[in-house]
């Protein structure tokens, strides 16, 4: 693959009902970097097919999505465990070493439910705060981000599961779209449990409060629940049956251009690569392929992850992801290779418009703020972008006659010099393409398509913690992309120093609590992203509901 990167090797324990798996599972790609210091590249990584040459492929949309809809299967609510009490891992004097037994971990009967924080009923009969009063977690200067007191609480008090249970279940009442879908633990140990499933978002609450893991990933919906794969005999009775489309943008594939930064390293200046690709790529699954319900979700560090929930997306198969993955796959070879965008002329449409979003940023952003061409060697490889060599001979001795040449001015040097005559047998239409090919060359997205082409990929959750920085997986707002600051997104450790800021400067008496009970989400910097990730799942649940009774209604008519 051109542009995807792998986890830095270290020693990895994974764990799979106990024992070693039979295969190394799939592994997100870009939302590895914190664990560049503690991940196995050979134990986590599903190995992937290569592609086929993508820009030949012929998409026929009636052919690439299928509408059928599985029933919904109810489950019971939830409520409670008797003693009110959630179990959790007890941490030893050394936090760092905690113990898991695996006899405890892999306990495939279900407890009994444990209850969303915001609707939990104390033994006295009135309504508790979300999740129930806890005491004042001091965090001390020097705790570290995944220190497994500061996740518990982070756990319990913060972390959307009411939101995130809806959005993969697509409707309120527990369905198999989340009984059947596999999740992922890394623990504070660094064992990976794979195949772990819920049937509902209590059990799924619960069961991370008890394990209380450093991260945690989304994988498919299966034709049945994970936990029971091993009776299944039938290697096709157990498959992948749906997962979102998703997308993944991490900034090390931008690290041959962009000047400012590199490796893990980011900052405001190269943040605009996301940006931009964001933009394109955005626009490219609304107006070419119709899809509605996309969310954007910021990786913790270096990128960022798409999430296509539209039930059409949820529902392709793997030839049908890698050719959509194709038809954006525009950037080729790797950082040794020669040019890497070939595309043909006329430019298709989605081309057009992608050199329409990307033409100021190319002026701004790369020109003046990365000027990716102020160094001699830099500038030999802009004129190897260039078609005619007597016209590169004369911008050459223009360049070194003026060291230090701003990569603006070099830019604009190629049709300063071309009008003035310096090839006499200059192909002006060669020229103006081989310019676009250019632009798109430092602009265009660079993904990570292998990411994209299979349903069985894992891929972080959003409003898990990244490990490496402590900041929060928050969905971004594309109404205000331009807006949005990764280096500003709240760290853990922030969001539960405000929650007991906001307690000491707003004590009231017991009567004025009892009017108005705030989650404790809404007293931190964290309220607006899981607002928008409220409403981001209103919208995709208000249309699953239109699919079901327009099924419903045809299913009438049949009978």
């Amino acid at each position: 693959m051109p542009h995807s990167t792998s986890p830095e090797p270290s020693s990895r324990l994974e764990e799979e009902d106990g024992v070693l798996p039979d295969a190394p599972p799939a592994e997100p790609s870009e939302d590895e970097e914190a664990a560049e210091s503690d991940r196995s590249t050979d134990a986590v990584m599903h190995s992937v097919e290569v592609a086929t040459d993508s820009s030949k492929m012929d998409i026929k949309l009636d052919d690439m999505f299928d509408d059928d809809e599985d029933e919904d299967e109810e489950f019971p609510s939830s409520g409670l465990p008797a003693n009110g009490k959630v179990e959790t891992v007890e941490a030893r004097k050394d936090p760092s070493k905690i113990e898991v037994k695996l006899e405890d971990l892999f306990d495939d009967d279900e407890d009994e439910d444990g209850e969303f924080p915001n609707s939990s009923v104390a033994a006295n009969g009135k309504l508790e705060s979300s999740p129930p009063a806890a005491a004042s977690l001091q965090i001390a200067p020097s705790a570290k981000y995944t220190d497994p007191e500061i996740m518990l609480a982070f756990y319990q008090r913060i972390f959307p599961f009411r939101y995130l249970f809806q959005w993969l279940n697509h409707a309120i009442k527990p369905s198999n779209d989340f009984g059947h879908r596999e999740f992922a633990f890394t623990l504070q140990n660094d064992a990976y449990l794979r195949y772990q499933s819920f049937e509902n978002g209590d059990l799924l609450r619960k069961d991370i409060i008890r394990l209380n893991p450093s991260r945690f990933e989304i994988g498919p919906v299966y034709t049945a629940n994970p936990r029971d794969r091993k009776a299944l005999h039938k290697s096709t009775a157990f498959r992948p049956m749906s997962k979102e489309m998703v997308f993944d943008i991490d900034l090390t594939d931008y690290d041959e251009i962009r000047t400012c930064c590199n490796k893990a390293n980011i900052c405001h200046k190269c943040w605009s690569f996301v940006t931009m690709a964001i933009k394109v790529v955005d626009a490219a699954l609304r107006q070419d392929f119709g899809f509605e319900h996309i969310m954007w979700v910021y990786s913790g560090r270096r990128g960022a992850h798409a999430w296509i929930s539209d039930k059409r997306a949820r529902n392709l198969d793997d030839s049908k992801r890698k050719a959509i993955a194709g038809y954006l796959e525009v950037i080729k070879g790797g950082a040794q290779s020669g040019k890497k965008v070939n595309v043909r002329r006329p430019l298709h449409p989605h081309l057009a418009r992608s050199l329409d979003i990307l033409k100021a940023h190319f002026q701004t952003e790369i020109l003046e703020n990365q000027d990716p061409w102020s160094e001699p060697d830099k500038a030999a490889r802009l004129l190897e972008l260039l078609p005619d060599k007597a016209l590169n001979d004369a911008l050459r001795k223009k360049w070194d006659a003026a060291p230090g040449r701003s990569s603006s001015s070099k830019w604009a040097d190629i049709d300063a010099l071309a009008k003035t005559g310096a090839s006499k047998n200059l192909d002006t239409t060669a020229l103006r393409d081989a310019k676009q090919d250019i632009v798109l060359e430092y602009t265009y997205p660079r993904l990570d398509v292998e990411v994209s082409k299979k349903q069985i990929h894992l891929l972080k959750s959003p409003f898990v913690v990244h490990p490496g920085t402590g900041r929060v997986c928050v969905p971004i707002d594309t109404e205000r992309l331009e807006e949005f600051d990764p280096l500003g997104v709240p760290t853990v450790t922030e969001l539960l120093a405000e929650i007991d800021g906001w307690e000491g400067a707003n004590t009231k008496s017991d009567d004025e609590r009892e009017t108005k009970k705030l989650q404790d989400y809404e007293k931190t910097s964290l309220k607006p992203y899981v607002e928008y990730f409220r409403s981001h799942v209103s919208n995709l649940l208000r249309e699953e509901k239109g699919i079901k009774r327009e099924r419903d209604e045809e299913d009438a008519m049949e009978f």
